[in-house]
């Protein structure tokens, strides 16, 4: 596996732009070539070997594999339309990380920022900590959300996950805030924890599962049934939930599955 580790050279103080961070561009090339890949650090173009000592650990396979060490919050745009290969962000991560990736596999052993996987058709992206806002959705402006790919978030998530979603799976095993499956027309969404209002609003279709609390339903939402199970990937999870179907203003049929026995405030739409 071609194998190269970039290590900071320096604390950053602003922003980096460093979408060309990305498997396809270091491989086949020499350290000295990787150094000269170009930045942007605020407004001020930069070489990759400006900011990063790039290290190669290749044992001679063909696959390629970048590490980033140390903090990498301030990057941006790490992996932006990757099709093949892994990244290992070993520290925190920033915003848009895997925006439009097509295929390969990010790791992050730390926290990631907003626009998480923004765009994304493919790969899978794991992020060991938490996420900011905007997991799996368009970027501002836009109503292009994700169309494949799985995104997996071990702690909790911001705002507007899956947001104009047309595909692809999003696992958050923990709590996430306002808005989840926003304008969702196709795709998963499982969250482990609790959920914070407005779920699935202006949603057309997909589903919404959560495990932990969601407080109130929106009134565009009907009941549908109760089911004893939901079937999320390859797992089988054990409910019974309520499911609702909506959003009916936009003509939706998106269901929520809301887990029974965290949400006793439902119970008003049993028969």
């Amino acid at each position: 596996m071609v194998r190269i580790i970039l290590k900071p050279r320096r604390e950053f103080k602003v922003p980096v732009e460093a979408s060309s961070i990305v498997p396809e561009n270091f491989c086949g090339k020499t350290l000295e070539q990787i150094e000269e890949t170009r930045l942007w650090e605020g407004n001020e173009p930069i070489e990759l070997g400006d900011a990063f000592k790039a290290e190669d650990e290749s044992d001679g396979s063909a696959d390629c594999s970048i590490i980033l060490e140390g903090d990498a919050v301030k990057l941006r745009g790490v992996g932006k339309g990757m099709a093949s290969g892994a990244i290992t962000v070993k520290g925190d991560a920033g915003m848009r990380l895997g925006e439009g990736m097509r295929g390969g596999s990010i790791n992050v052993k730390g926290d990631a920022g907003p626009w998480l996987g923004a765009r994304m058709s493919g790969g899978r992206i794991e992020v060991e900590g938490c996420a900011g806002d905007y997991v799996g959705s368009a970027l501002r402006g836009s109503t292009r959300g994700r169309r494949g790919g799985e995104i997996i978030v071990r702690g909790d998530a911001g705002n507007e996950v899956g947001c104009w979603m047309r595909n692809g799976l999003i696992r958050v095993g923990g709590d996430v805030g306002q808005f989840a499956g926003v304008h969702m027309l196709d795709g998963t969404i499982l969250i482990g924890g609790d959920s914070g209002g407005r779920v699935g609003a202006s949603m057309k279709g997909g589903r919404v599962v959560i495990l932990g609390e969601v407080g109130k339903i929106l009134p565009s939402f009907s009941v549908e049934e109760i089911r004893n199970f939901v079937r999320v990937g390859e797992d089988r999870i054990a409910g019974p939930f309520y499911v609702f179907a909506g959003d009916l203003v936009e003509g939706g049929d998106g269901r929520i599955y809301v887990m029974k026995e965290r949400n006793s405030g439902l119970k008003i739409y049993e028969p």
